[in-house]
């Protein structure tokens, strides 16, 4: 199973959490939290270990900030690869939804799996810039 990330939004500024209650609350196990503690999770000097609601959402936020990997110029998320890739042959496909804004569909360039990213059609020159962008109508 694929690891989803905690939502820090559901964790209360001004409550302190023991670890089986943060866990409840996030909906991981109560180990989990303990490794974040490891990895730099604070908690307060007292047994049980308590963890205030600010910190708590602090290294959440923080954490999941740093899992996040932008696409580069050219490049759009393949969730094949996991991985920003380059379109297969520099061929993309804009599909309009809407008045100047559409999906961009293309194939990814390593693993041959369908991409998709959504984009305005004033944009696509910063978006993909020195590739080849079909325009299509939605039926």
């Amino acid at each position: 199973m694929a690891a989803r990330r905690a939502n820090p939004n559901k964790v209360k500024l001004h409550y302190s959490y023991s670890v089986g209650e943060l866990a409840a609350l996030l909906s991981v196990h109560k180990n989990t939290v303990r490794n974040w503690q490891r990895h730099g999770l604070p908690a307060l000097e007292a047994r049980p270990a308590l963890i205030h609601g600010a910190a708590a959402r602090a290294f959440l936020v923080e954490r999941n900030r740093a899992r996040r990997q932008p696409c580069a110029p050219g490049a759009i998320y393949c969730f094949r690869c996991r991985e920003p890739r380059p379109p297969a042959l520099g061929m993309i496909e804009l599909v309009n939804v809407k008045r100047g804004v559409g999906n961009l569909r293309a194939l990814c360039g390593t693993c041959g799996g369908l991409m998709h990213r959504r984009a305005r059609q004033d944009a696509l020159a910063t978006i993909m810039p020195r590739l080849t962008v079909q325009l299509t109508e939605e039926e």
